[in-house]
């Protein structure tokens, strides 16, 4: 009976493996890394479903959200051919290219602006004013996984020459000879962190710095900038190793045009208030060509 039950088993197993492949291939799946995944579906589910439709005469009948918890996590999806497109922010990006072998595809316009930068924040009559006045303090990130509020920061004080030490809470202290930084969760909790003095210093971008509700005018009357990074580009789309040329070229012509489509622009404005996708320019180029040459951090050495 085991013999037969096994035998039944093995004969059936290669049909059912090859509906489950045809399926997988059928279906267009976009990921993210998120620790909202509720409200990270809200914004992905639009787009993916407006692309799916423009790709019938390709054979996608359906399309998927699929959310990762992390960095890690997404890699192994795109390395499994789990997710075929991703939205994600410079450093992200960087990371699944280098160790998922994504590929990079156009520039995203998130929040309706091509670029951002990132600030420095300490308080008014603070005696900070430059990079070198950090050793011993305590600045304030968002978490690992952001690109403005850490790993542009840490990369440039690392390239200033300070030493970084991460703080389990903003109330411990750093070495003398060193830069403390803790993460806030938050870009409103960083604005809070320095305001109240539980960090000396905060990080962010320019657009928090010029968000209400990241950095509350009751708060920002009584901070300043003391250092600015140069321009960045606010985020990118990439595919998966292995895509189909014909999706891939489908999936770029459609997203290029999204912005000429009237019918698109709830599903522009879900997908992080874009404005519009355009392609790689030699520019943006020449920003990632750094970042993967010369950043440290891209390259996993802060932890």
């Amino acid at each position: 009976m085991i013999a037969l039950a096994a035998l039944l088993l093995c004969a059936t197993a290669p049909p059912v493996l090859a509906e489950a492949e045809n399926l997988r291939a059928q279906t267009l799946v976009i990921g993210k890394v998120s620790d909202s995944p509720r409200k990270h579906f809200t914004r992905l589910k639009p787009m993916v479903d407006y692309v799916g439709k423009k790709m019938r005469d390709l054979g996608i009948t359906r399309t998927r959200v699929l959310m990762a918890k992390n960095n890690a996590q997404m890699i192994r999806y795109l390395q499994q051919g789990k997710v075929d497109w991703v939205t994600e922010t410079l450093f992200s990006s960087i990371l699944f290219e280098q160790q998922a072998g994504a590929e990079i595809i156009l520039r995203k316009w998130k929040k309706g602006v091509p670029g951002y930068h990132t600030v420095f924040i300490t308080r008014k009559e603070s005696d900070i004013h430059n990079l070198e006045d950090l050793k011993g303090k305590r600045l304030a990130l968002e978490d690992p996984g952001s690109t403005t509020a850490f790993y542009i920061p840490a990369g440039i004080l690392q390239e200033a020459g300070l030493e970084l030490e991460l703080l389990s809470n903003p109330r411990q202290h750093p070495a003398p000879d060193k830069v403390g930084y803790a993460f806030a969760k938050g870009e409103i909790n960083i604005a809070t962190w320095v305001h109240k003095g539980l960090a000396d210093v905060g990080a962010y971008n320019n657009l928090d710095w010029n968000t209400p509700d990241h950095t509350p005018p009751v708060f920002k009357k009584d901070l300043r900038i003391f250092h600015r990074s140069s321009d960045l580009p606010r985020g990118f789309e990439l595919v998966r190793p292995g895509l189909d040329t014909s999706i891939k070229q489908r999936l770029i012509e459609i997203l290029k045009n999204t912005h000429r489509d009237a019918a698109a622009e709830a599903v522009l404005n879900a997908y992080q208030q874009t404005a519009k996708f355009d392609e790689i320019s030699a520019e943006t180029q020449a920003i990632l060509d750094h970042v993967r040459e010369h950043s440290a951090v891209a390259r996993g050495n802060l932890h």
